[in-house]
């Protein structure tokens, strides 16, 4: 059985195509097929996780089964009683699956754990939003058929964008007047378009032609070079055509079947400083740590006065917030210290804005100053993006 990676070659399409037109015709004609999006989903879960990624299924099918019963039974519990301890024991078992496969390859000599799987990463970003959300009482009915479809609703399933149950469930449980879906198809043609043109033209350019021959002369060059510079810019091209052109792909699909899921990327390098680049690289991401990591920590150490200073909590909570995501990324020195600098560069950036607030009659601010800040943002954001590759790992410390 033939097994594929979503959105990487022809025959995919052409079977997303075939799988999209009913769902097209139905939502033209002003109504949705839900035996239908859920039988294409199952379908396109099996091109995926099977033949020779069958192991990954069965971790999958296990991992829905955990999560489910798991979020299902707290929000059970969560109309009765609303202990804190309970609830942090079901976010610590929510993302225990991930901990083990983040963990299992530093531990293991870089192997992988066995009950990973394509996206695991971003099913449990979903699930513990949910949870969160209960907690707060946002969240208001459950049901489980529908978060099963929610987590693994195929277009994003792999690597995202990520989206949020309440929002999902109005499109899912909506169909769009006509006037409007025909906007949402002609957004979702442009946007698989331009995903063609980033993944496929421009990644390729950075990521097949130049890249290599860059990272070579760099190797050959043991230590500071230009080639090594141009590594560092090839490769940031690379990084986001590359992630950029999949997040175009998955979000014109979702758009084909009526979902508006969010964008993930937005020119984030025309940024003028590192809190508008998070605010507009991988979006969803940044959104989903900001809510659900940054903003209840900040809560957590005001409430308790842990720090006397709000700057100095919401400083502490920048770091402590990036850490956290470069852990996620990978349990290695790059990814950790990538999630540091980043910390770091907002701390900076915040101390700097108040700065410029509190002196904005004695500092110049014309186009030559706002290039400059993007010109600095740009290569600050190569820079770490060269420690996240992890070249300069293979290029000092690997043998």
């Amino acid at each position: 059985m033939l097994t594929f990676t979503p959105y990487e070659n022809p025959t995919y399409f052409a079977i997303l195509a075939l799988g999209l037109l009913p769902i097209v015709i139905g939502l033209l004609c002003g109504r949705r097929f839900h035996w239908y999006e859920t039988l294409i989903s199952f379908f396109f879960l099996v091109l995926i996780f099977g033949g020779s990624k069958l192991s990954q299924g069965i971790a999958l099918i296990a991992y829905l089964v955990y999560e489910v019963l798991l979020v299902w039974g707290y929000i059970e519990y969560r109309k009765k009683k609303n202990q804190t301890g309970i609830f942090v024991g079901v976010v610590i078992l929510a993302i225990l699956p991930l901990v083990v496969v983040k963990i299992t390859p530093a531990i293991q000599n870089g192997t992988q754990s066995i009950i990973g799987f394509l996206g695991i990463s971003y099913l449990t970003f979903k699930v513990v939003q949910t949870i969160m959300e209960s907690r707060d009482g946002v969240l208001k009915k459950f049901d489980p058929w529908f978060f099963l479809q929610f987590l693994v609703f195929f277009p994003t399933i792999s690597s995202g964008p990520i989206d949020r149950y309440r929002r999902f469930k109005r499109d899912y449980d909506n169909v769009p007047k006509q006037d409007k879906y025909l906007k949402l198809l002609q957004k979702g043609l442009h946007n698989i378009f331009m995903g063609f043109i980033y993944k496929y033209m421009l990644a390729y350019i950075f990521g097949t032609l130049l890249l290599p021959k860059l990272q070579h002369q760099a190797l050959m060059a043991h230590g500071l070079s230009w080639s090594l510079v141009g590594v560092m810019y090839v490769y940031s091209m690379y990084l986001f055509f590359d992630f950029a052109g999949y997040s175009l792909f998955a979000i014109g699909t979702s758009y084909f079947m009526g979902v508006e899921t969010p964008i993930n990327f937005n020119a984030p390098f025309k940024s003028h400083n590192i809190k508008e680049f998070w605010n507009r690289w991988h979006m969803t991401l940044s959104f989903w740590f900001r809510d659900f990591i940054y903003m209840r920590l900040v809560f957590f150490l005001m409430k308790h006065k842990v720090f006397k200073s709000p700057k100095t909590t919401a400083n502490v909570t920048y770091i402590i917030n990036m850490t956290i995501m470069g852990f996620w990324h990978g349990v290695t020195w790059y990814y950790i210290t990538y999630g540091i600098l980043h910390g770091v560069a907002l701390v900076v950036n915040d101390w700097w804005l108040r700065y410029k607030k509190k002196h904005q009659a004695q500092l110049p601010h014309n186009k030559f100053t706002e290039v400059f800040a993007t010109f600095i943002t740009f290569n600050f954001v190569c820079f770490t993006f060269l420690l996240f590759s992890g070249f300069l790992n293979t290029m000092f410390f690997v043998k």
